[in-house]
């Protein structure tokens, strides 16, 4: 029980931090349907643009900002590549991720970038509250900023934009046919979840105290493992519905490989598990179809 009592603060912020990459995961695997593999490289542009902005002298907050920015010029080369220059989307993440690790690289200008001595935005927070950077204080300033995060896409995805967002994903063809200017939303739509994950890669590396050129390997299973978790155990119906149960499965899926870890697993066997666990939860549609004897599709090649 200590053991529990000990792990669920620290798996409920990782679980809020990198709920910001599984909802920046879902608007481009679920809305746009767009596979995007970018996501492991804009995660480590917003820890290394806000190091270095925070090293230099600069406020931390405008750092944050500044991350998110960059992540977002990011998304918009990938979703360029796709719509200007007609690359495959898939390719055009690869290339895109691929880059990014050299443009992280001269950025940074090394490996890795210390802050436990710098000022960052959990301390300018707590100092405005008069309090200091405890576990609980992470966890709620991680809160309100996915609290704010939600509520704007809640609100965006029900505007006109946001419903030709949905409607791109949905049937490509179809808005095109009546109209519409699918490569404006696919932009839009790949810039803003790029965005997302930087911000999230500006926030974790300002909790943990450091950057790390090698802090966004594996970021979009992460985000893909959360988005299907979530889907699976909340089942949700609804925007506000789906949005809350990508963050929740984030949640779901870092309690999970913490209780691994407190029970033994080596480290080494973590993403091992991740591959299972996404396995599982994908095959669980298809075996209770199978068990009713309903016809199910082909899976998609592409």
């Amino acid at each position: 029980m200590d053991i529990f009592s000990n792990l669920f603060p620290i798996s409920l912020y990782e679980g809020l931090a990198y709920g910001l990459v599984a909802i920046g995961v879902y608007i481009t695997f679920r809305v746009l349907s767009f596979p995007d593999l970018t996501v492991d490289g804009s995660f480590p542009l917003g820890g290394a643009v806000v190091s270095v902005l925070i090293i230099n002298g600069v406020d931390p907050w405008v750092g944050t900002f500044t991350a998110f920015l960059a992540g977002m010029c990011a998304g918009l080369v990938t979703s360029l590549l796709n719509t200007a220059l007609r690359i495959n989307a898939l390719l055009a993440g690869i290339l895109m991720m691929v880059g990014l690790y050299s443009v992280n690289l001269m950025i940074m200008g090394r490996a890795n970038i210390p802050l436990l001595r710098e000022v960052t935005v959990f301390d300018e927070a707590a100092g405005l509250f008069g309090t200091d950077t405890s576990t609980t204080f992470s966890i709620i300033l991680m809160a309100a900023l996915v609290i704010i995060v939600l509520a704007i896409l809640n609100w965006l995805l029900r505007t006109d934009i946001g419903l030709a967002l949905r409607a791109t994903g949905d049937n490509e063809q179809m808005v095109r046919g009546l109209g519409g200017n699918t490569n404006l939303t696919t932009i839009l739509g790949v810039s803003m979840s790029n965005g997302l994950v930087a911000l999230a890669g500006a926030m974790i590396a300002q909790n943990q105290g450091f950057a790390d050129i090698g802090m966004g390997i594996g970021m979009i299973v992460l985000g893909l493992a959360s988005v299907i978790i979530g889907e699976g155990i909340f089942r949700p119906r609804g925007i506000t519905g789906i949005l809350l149960a990508v963050v929740g499965g984030a949640f779901a899926y870092r309690l999970f490989l913490g209780i691994a870890l407190r029970l033994g697993l080596p480290p080494t066997d973590l993403k091992l598990v991740t591959a299972v666990l996404v396995v599982v939860v994908l095959a669980i549609p298809y075996i209770r179809k199978r068990l009713r004897h309903e016809w199910v599709p082909p899976a998609a090649r592409m």
